[in-house]
């Protein structure tokens, strides 16, 4: 790990990650004000048949209960595009980048290893992740206050959820900065990356939407963020697991693949 560049990446990005955050804890803190406001009306529909049970559900969501409702918000896309800014946005573009624009030949020929660098981007996409999804459990427990539903929501376990949501995101950079240590050009990073998160959202949103299809869910990342288990300091071990175990694959394999692949020369 480097400190220099480590600094280096944050002055670059931390304009980025403050407006991020901010919008972050903005709609982490509507989704439980939301809740309180139209909870009832929402039972009443789905009570009434005018819509299909399955869906009132994603994500091991629903709109019932203020734990569902967070859940729901935690894997809308609204949250998942704000999160994928730096778990995707930055990770896919922190090696791969600085080799489409001639930067990274003038970096490694400074005193820091090939696994130095990779480290220090993944110390940074991994601080990244953290605070951006620090932001989303905290205008959740934001929104709870305004509501005065902090004792439903369980506001103890918190933590929990932020680690849950964060070891996602963890695992979707580990992949992105896989493909960006695989990568001379950013387009095939970016595009590798964004197909591997979208691939894993259709799956959870197919299996959610057609019983038929539940079969398919676990086969995606986002089946192993449970936010009511975790609000209800109920979370299930296999989930961090797994997640777990796709974050050290994707690193172990960035670590073996880029000190080893060649730098092609510039064109």
């Amino acid at each position: 790990m480097n400190r220099a560049l480590l600094a280096h990446t944050w002055r670059a990005y931390r304009w980025r990650l403050l407006i991020v955050s901010v919008a972050l804890v903005g709609w982490g803190t509507v989704l439980p004000v939301v809740f309180d406001s139209f909870g009832n009306q929402f039972q009443g529909l789905f009570d009434s048949g005018a819509f299909p049970k399955q869906f009132s559900q994603f994500g091991g969501g629903d709109f019932f209960s203020l734990s569902g409702s967070v859940a729901i918000g935690f894997v809308h896309p609204l949250a998942v595009g704000l999160n994928l800014v730096f778990a995707v946005g930055y990770a896919a573009s922190a090696i791969a980048g600085e080799r489409q624009a001639g930067t990274l030949e003038v970096l490694l020929a400074r005193p820091i290893s090939r696994r130095g660098t990779y480290l220090t981007f993944a110390l940074a996409a991994t601080i990244f992740v953290a605070v951006t999804n620090a932001a989303l459990t905290i205008g959740t427990f934001l929104g709870a206050v305004i509501t005065g539903r902090t004792a439903e929501l369980g506001a103890g376990n918190l933590p929990i959820l932020w680690l849950n949501g964060s070891m996602l995101f963890w695992a979707f950079a580990a992949v992105a900065l896989l493909a960006s240590a695989a990568s001379d050009r950013l387009s095939p990073a970016i595009g590798i990356s964004l197909a591997f998160v979208l691939v894993s959202y259709f799956l959870e949103v197919l299996g959610s939407l057609w019983p038929d299809a539940a079969f398919l869910q676990p086969y995606s990342l986002f089946h192993y963020v449970d936010a009511k288990a975790d609000l209800a300091g109920l979370p299930h071990p296999g989930d961090f697991v797994v997640l777990a175990t796709v974050i050290i694959v994707a690193v172990t394999a960035a670590l073996v693949v880029f000190p080893r692949r060649d730098i092609a020369a510039p064109t």
